[in-house]
């Protein structure tokens, strides 16, 4: 830490910086902002904090194999990994990525890098059984069985099957989201699934279409072969569809309730997200 407090230095902000925001959140905004920002001080990860809040927008990366730009879009899951509600470019939440640094044998410098988000990534993906089968040489052919979703349950009455223990997984925690955030219950589109199972057939059609096979938006072996993968409504942003990985439409998304709900909540119903399509949620076949 001393090491990065001189390389730093220079852009360190004031401790009682801190407190005066604190002040004047809690004069215009009451006294729980002010609670909050309180508690995402942690003394000794300044330096941390102001690096973190510069590369949230401007990190030249590509974690995913595509150039990106600042790491915003994977805030949400990075919060949720590290239990810390404090803003990424907070000391509280540099203290609670060097801690999971720490724990995961990495330099707990409390920074944000490509090295520290590929642990996440690897540990993320590692929670989709779908990943495991295809690093196994097995690439499913076929569901089992599917079954039609409702056109009344689906986004614009679309056509979409799954495994009917995925659907029936998916509507408890559609009705838990509902129930517990009221921005969700407010939008009838939310969560709503627009795609599920897909055949092998179907796929290879799309990435000739698209000219994209084997892609990061077409992947040759698809998740959706299982019909345990449903494409869930989480927004858009003007003028992308539902499911664009432009990087306005995917930062846009990681943003909205419905986003956030599923991040900190689709575990208790057994499923996991693709990092990279907020929208994108597979049923591992098991809540924990």
């Amino acid at each position: 830490m001393a090491q990065l407090g001189r390389r730093l230095a220079a852009i360190a902000v004031p401790a009682v910086l801190a407190v005066v925001v604190a002040g004047v959140l809690g004069a215009v905004f009451g006294a729980g902002a002010a609670r909050a920002a309180e508690a995402c001080r942690a003394p000794g990860w300044t330096a941390a904090a102001e690096v973190n809040a510069g590369s949230l927008e401007t990190l030249a990366w590509a974690p995913f194999g595509r150039a990106e730009t600042g790491w915003a879009a994977y805030a949400p899951a990075l919060s949720h990994a590290l239990a810390t509600r404090c803003p990424p470019g907070s000391e509280g939440f540099a203290a609670a990525l060097a801690a999971w640094q720490e724990r995961e044998g990495l330099p707990a410098d409390g920074l944000m890098t490509p090295a520290a988000f590929e642990a996440f990534r690897v540990r993320s993906q590692a929670a989709r059984p779908f990943v495991a089968r295809v690093a196994a040489g097995d690439c499913p052919e076929t569901a089992e069985v599917i079954a039609a979703v409702p056109p009344a349950e689906a986004l614009g009455d679309k056509a979409v099957w799954a495994h009917p223990a995925a659907l029936a997984a998916w509507r408890r925690m559609v009705a838990a989201a509902r129930d517990e955030e009221p921005a969700i219950a407010a939008d009838l589109d939310a969560l709503r699934p627009f795609s599920g199972y897909r055949s092998p057939t179907l796929d290879a059609a799309r990435c000739v279409a698209e000219g994209n096979c084997d892609g990061i938006a077409r992947a040759r072996c698809s998740a959706h072969r299982t019909g345990m993968a449903l494409d869930l409504y989480v927004g858009h942003a003007e003028g992308f569809s539902a499911d664009s990985t432009a990087a306005p439409s995917r930062r846009h998304m990681s943003g909205t309730a419905a986003y956030g709900w599923l991040v900190a909540n689709a575990g208790r119903f057994g499923f996991v997200n693709y990092l990279f399509e907020p929208w994108h949620w597979e049923w591992t076949g098991r809540a924990p």
